[in-house]
């Protein structure tokens, strides 16, 4: 088992559900996190929230590649090096192909399939250098089709061959690349307010277990597209 103790993750979306989630098991196995958003003052609560000294909070929009550029040289200055990246920020718009509007579906391409590919740009000498770890967030719908989900699903199965692609080309940079593909998650996401009704579903806790499990792992193994779902629908 890898010690991750002192390791610096950079997580974006961090201020909410999956990211958060993340963060706060990151924090509890000794690693220094820095997390991301769009507003600052979600970014400040939630590095309250935390509730770590190690916690770095950040001002980024994964849509704009400078701003990672940024955010990525804050780190370095506060940390002192980048070891894990994690791809998490994106949004859900939801309608018929023929009505889906133009905005919407810029929307989710930018923030969800070129936003995890400039948090890469940005990070990966960092992660050479440190023979670091790429995860992205994707989902199961990164390989299920559904009606009303052509925005979502082309954004989604993007960041599943993306990460996939990624993982090949870097792999003999000694950094490893894995996505990761939830099902139904409690969280906002989709304006969707948690409520105990979620209770059956993954929790962003398992899904931060999940990470640290990878983070510790034999560096001789890579589990490189992981699937997770609840154990029972609903």
């Amino acid at each position: 088992m890898q010690n991750i103790e002192n390791k610096v993750a950079y997580i974006t979306g961090g201020t909410r559900g999956i990211g958060f989630g993340i963060a706060k098991s990151l924090v509890e196995s000794g690693v220094k996190v820095a997390i991301s958003g769009r507003k600052l003052e979600d970014v400040e609560k939630a590095k309250v929230a935390l509730g770590s000294e190690h916690v770095l909070a950040l001002q980024s929009n994964v849509t704009n590649f400078e701003d990672e550029v940024k955010a990525v040289k804050e780190i370095v200055a506060a940390f002192g090096k980048l070891d894990v990246v994690i791809a998490n920020a994106g949004v859900g718009k939801f309608a018929p192909v023929d009505e889906i509007s133009l905005e919407d579906w810029n929307t989710m391409i930018d923030t969800n399939l070129t936003g995890v590919f400039h948090t890469l740009k940005a990070s990966v000498d960092q992660l050479k250098q440190h023979k670091g770890y790429y995860i992205s967030i994707a989902s199961l719908a990164g390989t299920n089709f559904f009606a009303n989900g052509a925005g979502y699903n082309a954004s989604k199965f993007g960041v599943v061959g993306f990460t996939q692609a990624a993982m090949l080309d870097l792999r003999n940079h000694d950094i490893k690349c894995t996505t990761i593909m939830p099902g139904s998650v409690t969280s906002h996401f989709a304006e969707h307010e948690p409520s105990e009704a979620d209770g059956w579903k993954i929790q962003p806790s398992d899904l931060g277990e999940m990470v640290v499990d990878l983070l510790q792992m034999n560096p001789n193994v890579l589990p490189s597209k992981i699937e997770v779902r609840p154990a029972k629908s609903k």
